[in-house]
């Protein structure tokens, strides 16, 4: 344990500190995007860090409130009545994902194709870059939680870019540019890797230049300073006493109710989908490739939707945008998922008030970073190489997130790649080759009815006079529709003197052989 918080502590401090800073304005922003109280979110990024990190099978995926929820959330509070009615719901939902977690059902998250994955992480890159463009002009109409095209305003992603450009605040732009200078600067190795440069990671440097700039403002350029919706904006407790009045507990009156057991279940089942997609992403960004249990995955989702329901939280998931952030941090292990949480916790409650003076755009300019690294055009061309039933699968996942949200786009891309699997399957199941008049027919893997048509194409290409071996050895299982084909074309080669040999089935295809 010793070696492990030597050589990795300092590893997974540095990283703490950055996905500190990008959950601080996430974790706001999604509560007040649910219709709940902004401390919600915090509690929710609270136990999400120290809790299920602590209890996650994962490495490198960091837990909170997620952005994908923020609609289901807001219904359910609005279909049960009040808040602490909703967070009895949470409790529930939590226990219903211990109880998928223990039955072992986390193995639906190996069923996602590698290309959709990579849509999913790609379309957050960009995603991350079109929402944080308004807040790094100063124009933090919206809530830098929303990750969905359509806007609670009704505007979109894009019609949001188009008034931040017409109604920007001049203070924010130094601000964003000097941060973005910073962090690009301190991504070179010979500064990256510096012995005392290296320390501090350039997320916080950038921060500080963000609160220092604007501070300034307000001496030499008052008309440009930011002030309210354009900074953080923690509640302030008068002193630690009133920690109390920040928690809301559950109410358990309608658990009879079925509404009741519906958002429960919805919750749960939304929520443990999105989990598993973000800790198979989160593992393809993994530098050492490490896999996490799924399972064990769930478990530490329930256990963490338990107390967060319990206490006045969010629901809480795996998050790829604060898991990305702390990949490319430089996370080691998952005390870096802990420690932010711990960092939430202290300094929301110790120092909100030097908190609330950090600018947006310059917290945009750290997520304008992480989604460069998601978004790199070095990965459409990667997967362009690999071929169109990967690149095709890989765009469509990455076009129907930017249109829709999370979970409607994967779905979207999960047809488009299971359109490709069934079809390269379909294609490979029945091949025939042919040398110097000889056919090899082979039947592959499994072979339905859907193969029906391909292999009566294949059996019409061989000629009269031909010798045929119909091998079917790597077939697990041959439907009765192919065997019916096989025996009619059996049956025809006596008129056609064609020479048949069978070899590996399981069973007696035609009487004569």
């Amino acid at each position: 344990m010793n070696t492990l918080f030597g050589s990795n502590l300092k590893y997974d401090l540095k990283a703490s500190l950055v996905v500190f800073l990008v959950a601080l304005p996430l974790c706001l922003g999604i509560a007040i995007a649910s219709g709940a109280p902004p401390m919600s979110g915090l509690i929710a990024g609270i136990v999400g860090g120290i809790v299920v990190g602590a209890l996650s099978g994962s490495n490198v995926s960091v837990s909170g409130p997620a952005a994908g929820l923020t609609v289901i959330v807001l219904d359910s509070i609005n279909s049960m009545g009040t808040f602490p009615l909703f967070l009895a719901t949470l409790v529930i939902a939590g226990l219903i994902q211990l109880a998928l977690g223990i039955a072992k059902a986390g193995v639906i998250g190996y069923y996602f194709p590698h290309a959709v994955i990579k849509g999913m992480l790609t379309a957050i890159g960009l995603i991350l870059i079109l929402k944080q463009i308004p807040h790094a002009l100063g124009y933090d109409v919206d809530l830098m939680g929303d990750q969905a095209f359509l806007q609670t305003d009704n505007h979109n992603t894009f019609s949001e870019i188009w008034y931040a450009i017409q109604y920007y605040s001049i203070g924010a732009i130094p601000i964003v540019l000097v941060a973005m200078g910073i962090l690009i600067l301190f991504e070179r190795p010979k500064i990256k890797n510096h012995k005392i440069l290296g320390v501090v990671p350039g997320a916080l440097w950038a921060v500080l230049s963000g609160i220092i700039i604007n501070l300034a403002y307000g001496v030499w350029k008052p008309e440009w300073q930011l002030g309210g919706d354009h900074l953080v904006n923690i509640p302030v407790l008068d002193n630690l006493g009133q920690i109390g009045n920040l928690l809301t507990f559950p109410d358990f009156s309608m658990i009879g109710e079925s509404t009741f057991w519906i958002v429960a279940a919805t919750i749960a089942i939304i929520g443990s989908l999105e989990t598993l997609l973000s800790i198979d992403a989160a593992d393809k960004l993994d530098p050492h490739k490490r896999t996490t249990p799924p399972s064990k995955e769930l478990v530490a989702q329930g256990i963490g939707n338990s107390i967060s329901g319990l206490i006045g939280g969010l629901p809480v998931t795996a998050v790829i945008v604060r898991s990305s952030a702390n990949v490319a941090s430089g996370a080691k292990t998952k005390m870096s998922a802990v420690l932010h949480g711990v960092l939430l916790m202290i300094l929301v409650l110790s120092i909100p008030t030097i908190l609330n003076l950090i600018p947006l755009s310059c917290l945009a300019a750290v997520l304008f970073l992480v989604g460069y690294k998601l978004a790199k055009p070095s990965i459409f061309i990667s997967i362009y190489k690999n071929g169109w039933d990967q690149f095709i699968p890989f765009i469509v996942t990455v076009v129907a997130i930017l249109f829709t949200d999370l979970l409607v786009g994967i779905g979207i891309g999960m047809v488009f790649g299971l359109f490709f699997v069934i079809k390269t399957n379909f294609v490979r199941s029945v091949t025939l080759t042919e040398m110097n008049g000889n056919y090899l027919l082979k039947l592959q893997k499994d072979v339905s009815f859907l193969n029906k048509a391909l292999l009566m194409k294949n059996l019409s290409r061989i000629p009269s006079g031909s010798k045929v071996i119909i091998n079917a050895q790597k077939a697990q299982f041959i439907d009765h529709d192919i065997q019916e084909v096989l025996n009619d074309f059996i049956a025809s080669c006596s008129d056609k003197n064609i020479s048949i040999t069978v070899e590996g089935f399981k069973y007696k295809i035609h009487e004569n052989i």
